[in-house]
Parts: structure tokens; sequence; C-alpha cells
């Protein structure tokens, strides 16, 4: 499995005893932070290239600093982040973000939080987000037409520039009230600072967005909040007690750090925001209309952390529901085959595929065939020797087949390149001889990218689609292509709501069988000698499997937001138009 990017992690913490509690009853003042630190740690899968921490304090007074930030790149930035927390950052509202680029855009400038800054408490933002907006220009747009001028185009900035400008009109509104209701000095100040309504300001910010989403943010003033998107396809949770408010993108993340069952917490649903008070006081406002549910399944798959009660039990289905096609693909001779994954998210997927077998009454073999190694850093420039060494992040245990008589079954959990299958696990899986070697997906062929969060944004990208082209040029059907291209042109000149995913016609002349021996021949090495049979989970099975989480446009191209349609079409013809120019 080729190293994905994928959506960011988030995590917050309200404090609602004062500090001097905490640092009595746990004996640090750093308690706060401590689960902060842990929170992050147990979701780093998330998001490895930055990290960064925000903290307000409600009791520091004017002339001192009260809203903290730090950030930091790499994979360590988490431990350089927390070496930096002094007492003096200690706060009430802390939150945390760890990042991984969708964008292509990297350094320290685009690393969460964000922070505009102001010598009115309340006008103060901090954010932070799990997000990856389908419609930014049109929000650019927004923002200039009013005379804003954001100072980079990019979402998380421009998401700043916009919710800013509406907590500076919330600010002003309590100003006027304040100012009718005859008070004066800080008297106002307090006022404002007690009574702002982030409902307010987040219906009038998000209604402007299409994208899945998970937005977190704090205030100077001590509001803290974090907003769903509609179609609920990017995930939080949060838990609640008397001591504190915490909130994170997976739930085994709060019940780890806090000791919790899978029972004591809840999912922030569709279209609505958990906000917190700076009194303390907490409620769930539902900001926008939930729409049809399209919960990311691949996040299921293989982003999430399958120590999650439901995500390990979904895991372990989608391996045990494979157990028909792979007995086709070894001609029902399990004594002679081996079964094995590839390490390290594929395991549980491992576990259902192997339970399925013995719930038949098989008595299946099993073996760790395939090992993964640390990535070794070359510096060599040569780039052929290069990515020689790449190919062996994969070994092999020698000796655990029997060269000629076994099959070799071998679990992923998905297949999205195919170039670690080419350049390194093909080839180090032949080196064992087995009979057959039968590769197989615990989801369906990835047909279209992503465009809410995960770095799957160009079709060429994806090995399916790029045996699909293959196919149609085999069998001379370049008007297909042509048709779809124009069919794609003809949808941007449409509103985008009305628009439709054309890419789709591309595959329908094909089965899924079809398609995957095309893709074992463009993946299959040269020199290898064992033939290769792949096997992808159904569209059926991967429902039945997680029925809960229903988005599925990686695999069928329904993508639940208008962006997403009008994103597909322009890859398409971006695709298109990049290879008559190659062809020139």
């Amino acid at each position: 499995m080729e190293q994905l990017k994928h959506e960011c992690g988030v995590a917050m913490i309200r404090l609602l005893k004062p500090l001097e509690y905490y640092e009595k009853k746990y004996g640090t003042w750093a308690y706060g932070f401590n689960k902060l630190y842990l929170m992050m740690e147990k979701q780093h899968n998330r998001g490895q290239e930055g990290a960064g921490i925000a903290s307000v304090s409600l009791r520091n007074e004017p002339g001192t600093e009260y809203m903290f930030r730090e950030k930091a790149e790499g994979k360590d930035a988490i431990t350089e982040i927390f070496s930096r927390v002094t007492e003096e950052m200690k706060g009430e509202l802390l939150m945390g973000h760890l990042r991984y680029s969708t964008t292509g855009k990297s350094g320290l400038t685009f690393v969460h939080p964000f922070l505009r800054r102001n010598n009115w408490r309340a006008k103060n933002l901090c954010l932070c987000g799990n997000f990856n907006m389908t419609n930014i220009d049109e929000v650019f747009q927004f923002l200039t037409q009013q005379g804003q001028s954001p100072r980079i185009y990019g979402d998380s900035y421009i998401t700043l520039e916009l919710m800013g400008h509406r907590l500076d009109r919330e600010v002003e509104r309590l100003f006027v009230e304040a100012k009718e209701q005859g008070l004066e000095g800080t008297a106002i100040t307090d006022y404002i600072d007690n009574n702002v309504e982030m409902a307010n300001v987040l219906r009038s910010t998000m209604k402007h967005y299409d994208g899945g989403y998970v937005m977190c943010g704090l205030t100077g003033s001590g509001e803290m909040f974090s907003v769903r998107d509609p179609w609920g396809i990017r995930p939080a949770f949060y838990y609640r007690d008397d001591e504190i408010i915490a909130l994170a993108s997976e739930r085994p993340v709060l019940q780890t750090t806090f000791d919790l069952q899978a029972e004591d917490i809840c999912e922030l649903q569709p279209g609505q925001a958990l906000i917190v008070r700076q009194n303390g006081e907490s409620k769930l406002e539902q900001i926008m209309p939930a729409q049809q549910l399209s919960a990311c399944s691949f996040e299921r798959i293989y982003f999430s952390r399958g120590s999650d009660r439901d995500i390990y039990q979904e895991r372990k289905r989608l391996g045990e529901q494979l157990t028909p096609a792979i007995m086709r693909a070894i001609d029902n001779d399990v004594a002679n085959t081996v079964f094995s994954y590839i390490p390290n998210t594929a395991e549980v997927a491992y576990y259902g595929m192997t339970d399925g077998f013995r719930q038949q009454g098989y008595n299946v073999r099993t073996e760790k065939v395939v090992w993964k190694d640390i990535k070794m850093r070359t510096f060599i420039a040569d780039n052929s020797e290069r990515n020689d060494l790449a190919a062996h992040v994969y070994d092999i245990s020698y000796g655990s087949l029997r060269p000629g008589i076994d099959n070799l079954v071998i679990i992923d959990d998905s297949i999205v390149r195919g170039t670690t299958l080419r350049e390194s696990i093909f080839k180090i899986l032949d080196r064992l001889h087995p009979k057959k070697i039968v590769m197989v997906s615990s989801s369906p062929q990835i047909r279209y990218p992503d465009y809410y969060g995960i770095d799957m944004a160009r079709l060429e990208e994806f090995c399916a689609f790029r045996a699909t082209m293959a196919l149609i040029e085999e069998r001379g059907l370049w008007q297909l292509v042509n048709d779809t291209y124009l069919a794609c042109k003809q949808e941007l000149a449409k509103p985008k709501e009305q628009m439709q995913n054309c890419v789709r016609a591309i595959y329908e002349p094909f089965t899924v069988d079809e398609i995957n021996q095309k893709i074992v021949e463009m993946l299959r090495p040269a020199d290898m000698q064992a033939p290769i049979e792949l096997v992808f989970q159904s569209i059926e099975g991967l429902h039945e499997a997680c029925p809960n989480h229903p988005g599925d446009w990686y695999f069928t191209g329904h993508y639940p937001t208008p962006g997403g349609n009008k994103l597909v079409n322009q890859a398409f013809i971006n695709y298109v138009e990049q290879k008559l120019k190659r062809e020139q």
C-alpha cells in the first residue's frame, strides 16, 4: 500500500473548573496540555507534515498575553511544540492540530492553527480544521467583492478572514446593543465578551462553503466551537463531564485519553456545531440543515484508527466478505494456499478473511509473508539506484511457501496507484515462487479523485483509470473519450448545482474483471514468473460492511456535493488536454 496523505486531525479541550482545581487534583498545572499532547499523539497517523497548538486564558489582565500559539513542521512537530509550552501559556481553552497537505502547499505558513489578532478580545480568532473546500474560488470572489483583500489564496486563510469578518459583525452588533442599554467603557466590553453568539458567526460563514470539514476555533473572549459539514463527510467526536469538554477526530482517542467507554462519547452530527460559551456552558446548535449522509467509507477502510470498536468490526467484515471471490481465484484449492497481508493497515481485514474461511470449515494456512522495514534514506543521486533501494521497503519471509505448489493470497486495504505493487511487492513475492498470486483489496477499485481532504486529486494517479484508458485505446474507443470530454465541458457551463459527473461514462463499456486484467498487465514486472489475479471488494460488500458510512465517491463517482462534480469534470478535461499536448 503506497502511503496516502490524508485528512488532518483536530483536538480540543475546555477546562470547566478553575485551573487551581486541576493542579490540586492531578498534581500539575499542565494537566490540560498533557491531555492535549496525548490526544495529538494518538492521532499522529492523521498528520505528519506539521502540528500546532493554541491556548486561551480567561484570567489574564489587559497588557498581558492571553492567546498563545505554537507551530512546527516535520514528523517530530508534536514533540517540538510541546517542548515550548511554559506555565504562562496555561489557559482554560486548548486546541491542537495535525496537518497533512492536500493542496501541495507546504511550509510553516500553512500549518494550523491560524490566528487573527485584534485589540478587542472578542475579535481575536484562532482557527484550525480537518477540511478541504471545493469552492474556494467562489468564497474568494465573495470576499473581494466586499472589498477585502486576503493576503494568501488558500482555503484556510480565506476561511479565517471570512469567519473573522463575521465575528467582527457579531461584536459590532453587541456593541450597539450595549450602547442602547446605556453601558459605557469596560461595561461594554464585558457585555460583548459575555454575549457573543458563535452560532450567528458560524451560520453566516459556513453557508458559503462546499466541501468536507470539521472546523474548530477559539476566540480571545473564551468561546470554543467545532462545526461539521452538512454531509457528515469528515468525522468528529466529543465528550462532556463536569471537569472537561473534549473533541477529537476519532473516538478511541477520547477513550484512551480520558479512560472512557465508547458509549460515553457522542458523534457530532452533520451540519451541527458544539459551542462552549465563555462561562463554560455548552450546547449543540444546528448550523446548517443536514444533507444526505455521505460519511466517508474510505476513512473507515484505511485512515482511521483500527482500534475503534466499530471500525475494527467493519474491517473484519470487509475481509470476510471476500472469501467467495478468493475461492474462485484459487480454484477452491485451500489446502495448497497460504494466506497473508500487506502490513500494517490491512491486518484486521486479514483476520476477517481467514475467519471467513474457518467459518466454512477450512483449516487455512497463514504466514506473515511480507514485512515492512523502516524507510531507508538514500543519498544516491542516480534515479535507478534510488528506485532500487526504495523497492526494498518491504521484505519477505523466505521459505514460507512451497515453491510451485502453494498459491499465495495476500490482502491489502486498497490499491490506489499501484506503484508499490509494481516496484516492490510483486517482485519480492515472486522470489517465493508461488504457483499463483491472488492480490486482494478490501476496498473496491478506486476510480475517482477525492476533493474533501485526501491527497488524491488527479485521475491519472489511479491504476484503475489508467487501465481503463488503455482498454479504450486498445479497442479504438477514442470517440468515447471525445464525447466525455465535450460532455464535461458542457457541464462546466451549467450552474454548479446542476452539474453531473460525466467521467463515469468511460468505465461503462468494461467489466470489473476486464479492468482488473489490464491492471495486472500494467503492474506486472517484466521478468516476473508467477501468474497474478486481482480480487477487489464489491460496492455492495463495502456498504454491507460499513452501513453507516455510505460516502463512496472514490469508487462510484457519486460525489455528495456540487463542487465534487465540478472538479472531477475539470480533472478529466485537464487529463485530455495534457495528453493531447504531450502527443503534439
